[in-house]
């Protein structure tokens, strides 16, 4: 079988899954460019193994906007299926306008997807782009509503378990109480009882800011690390005000370091104001973690049930928020529960699984080629 993706540029944990998709399939990866402009050379230093890469030309404009051509080539082959990975980049678009005007279906794969009101015509575009396709791969209930919504065929979506992380990243234990002082010493925050855990991009739609105003109503001896650079003058003035002294931003960390900070914690929060997933959600979960997150966090909604693994509250309510951390730090059997739940159900969540749902759904259109007719 061969499978033809195409993609915006190269992520780490996306290559790891071409990897292993690659063991079944016949697989080509259509780049619209190598590197993203705004991330660092890790996240295109991953080496391809099992599937090919195919590096379009690109011409690129102010903001990190791009456009590629040339994938029309590798788009008329009788003999493959054709997955569209980003429907609202340019080239993306530019690849669904050239397969629906040679009449060659696809399918179009979604990480996530959370319906707005849009105006009108920018419902319309998109009800365009997605219906477009023939099949759809969705990770969850709410994309599947998004898919729906925006013109997909309900018994033409199939679903697949999205993350990040490999069966090897998923911790068989909670780490105990002298695990996380031996860590919490070599990175030099052992001097508190409990640690929360925030994982991110310092922007709005993150909600750090929810994050530290909730944080002041915990005790003393309760630390919160936030890892992803350096604070910005929102989050300082927030720390002035309310005179938090137990708050510690760490600058980007490669994933081997962060693992340490996971083991380190006690309790993983994500205040999202908006996540069409969430992935940070899953690889809190691989290391045992409760987690905290929102409403509007797609993983969280998908992987996260209330009171069982950690608590999903409402976006921007800083007294929920409080509340719920205080449940869980204050509830030792509570915690370890949780810890023990998110690991189990994380197993069904790995690049491993992720892949070989993919090949099975691929089987399954594949055996449906009569639907498949070009021209």
């Amino acid at each position: 079988m061969k499978v033809y993706i195409i993609k915006q540029a190269k992520s780490p944990y996306k290559t790891e899954f071409f990897n292993e998709l690659g063991k079944y399939i016949d697989l080509s990866i259509i780049y619209d460019y190598k590197k993203a402009y705004n991330r660092d050379d890790s996240w295109s230093s991953k080496k391809a193994k099992n599937h090919k890469e195919i590096f379009l030309r690109s011409f690129k404009f102010f903001g990190g906007y791009s456009i590629s051509f040339g994938f029309n080539k590798y788009l008329n082959k009788d003999d493959s299926l054709i997955i569209v990975n980003d429907y609202s980049t340019l080239t993306g678009i530019l690849s669904i306008l050239y397969l629906k005007y040679k009449n060659i279906p696809f399918i179009l794969n979604i990480d996530g997807g959370m319906i707005k009101k849009d105006n009108w015509i920018k419902y319309s575009i998109k009800k365009f782009l997605i219906s477009s396709a023939t099949y759809w791969l969705s990770p969850s209930k709410n994309s599947d509503k998004y898919l729906i919504h925006y013109g997909a065929t309900e018994d033409k979506i199939y679903r697949y378990p999205f993350t990040s992380i490999k069966e090897n990243d998923i911790v068989n234990y909670s780490s105990n109480f002298d695990e996380k002082k031996e860590i919490r010493n070599k990175l030099d925050i052992n001097s508190y009882d409990k640690i929360i855990l925030g994982v991110g991009k310092f922007i709005y739609r993150k909600g750090f800011d929810i994050l530290l105003k909730a944080h002041k109503n915990n005790a003393d001896d309760v630390a919160l690390l936030i890892v992803g650079g350096s604070p910005i003058e929102e989050y300082k003035k927030i720390i002035k005000n309310n005179n938090l002294e137990n708050v510690f931003f760490i600058n980007f960390k490669k994933k081997d370091i962060l693992a340490d900070y996971f083991k380190a914690a006690d309790l993983f929060i994500l205040p999202t104001r908006e996540d069409i997933w969430g992935l940070v959600i899953n690889e809190a979960m691989a290391y045992g973690l409760p987690v905290i997150t929102t409403e509007n966090c797609v993983a969280g909604n998908e992987l996260i049930d209330n009171g069982e693994n950690g608590y999903i509250i409402q976006n921007e309510n800083i007294e929920e928020l409080s509340k719920k951390m205080k449940t869980i730090l204050e509830n030792p059997k509570l915690m370890n529960n949780m810890s023990k739940a998110n690991i189990k159900k994380i197993d069904n969540y790995t690049i491993e699984s992720m892949a070989k749902r993919h090949f099975e759904i691929l089987k399954e259109i594949d055996t449906l080629k009569n639907v498949f007719k070009y021209r």
